[in-house]
């Protein structure tokens, strides 16, 4: 896979929060409040805020309800593995090595944490900027 190098790191982060709400969307039924994407070197960093439902607030109430709301995302983003790993892959040009995430039910947020195969962030052009 090879990512068009016309492509700015701003506009690859903002295709990655676009690609990862259009996920949250259609596989856990909703999407997050606010949705932000990092490129660090060989890891892609995605801070998801706003992503629990009305009915996972309420079971957050409790200890109980919020280790199942946990187990559940979880659960669910391990089969999703394969469709993550593609759909950022697909945008970075990169091989993911691998995905890491948390959710907050204290909060309400999540983070996936995908670290890719290569230095992403030292291939991408940056608009504006000189490297000196």
């Amino acid at each position: 896979m090879t990512v068009p190098r016309t492509n700015s790191k701003g506009e690859i982060e903002a295709e990655i929060s676009r690609a990862i709400v259009q996920f949250e969307i259609d596989y856990m039924g909703r999407g997050p409040k606010e949705a932000r994407t990092y490129i660090i070197e060989d890891i892609v960093l995605v801070r998801l805020r706003g992503v629990l439902t009305p009915a996972e607030e309420q079971l957050t109430k409790s200890a109980e309800g919020s280790e199942l709301v946990r187990k559940m995302r979880a659960t669910l983003i391990d089969k999703a593995r394969p469709l993550l790993y593609q759909v950022v892959g697909d945008i970075t040009g990169n091989k993911i090595v691998e995905l890491h995430t948390d959710i907050s039910t204290h909060s309400g947020e999540r983070v996936f944490v995908f670290t890719l195969d290569s230095n992403l962030e030292k291939s991408l052009p940056r608009k504006g900027r000189l490297d000196i």
